[in-house]
């Protein structure tokens, strides 16, 4: 019980730390202007209405990114439900997408990420259930 704990809690991280290492990219191949910050709610909306396609991609890689790593290292760490852990790690960065989708202006076309959280947590922990059994990804 406390190991897979602590595996959802590292996996968070661990997730959490892809997600930011994709946005910092993100923020330097499109600089913020002078003087906006993360905190800056109206500065990010102005920023935002001027990020082109390509930047909403890198941001749902990230989000995404977060699920399926921090997935990954959950059910790589669980002592005995690789799929549960995974899926808590999933949901909670579900959770946490939802929030980001309701503060900051993304466009509308990233809600369809939402489930999508899931289903790369899910991939993720079909990755290590395949490795704990001997198989091979592909089959």
């Amino acid at each position: 019980m406390i190991r897979n704990l602590c595996a959802v809690v590292f996996g968070l991280i661990v997730g959490m730390a892809v997600n930011m290492a994709l946005v910092f990219l993100n923020v330097a191949l499109h600089p913020m202007p002078d003087g906006v910050t993360f905190q800056d709610a109206e500065g990010m909306v102005d920023y935002f209405a001027t990020l082109p396609f390509q930047a909403f991609l890198l941001v749902l890689l990230a989000h995404l990114g977060q699920a399926f790593t921090g997935g990954w290292v959950a059910a790589r760490i669980s002592a005995n439900h690789p799929m549960a852990v995974a899926m808590v790690v999933g949901a909670l960065s579900l959770l946490g997408g939802l929030i980001n989708m309701m503060q900051l202006p993304h466009p509308g076309w990233m809600w369809l990420e939402m489930p999508l959280y899931l289903v790369v947590a899910r991939v993720a922990a079909n990755l290590e259930i395949q490795r704990r059994a001997g198989l091979s990804p592909g089959g």
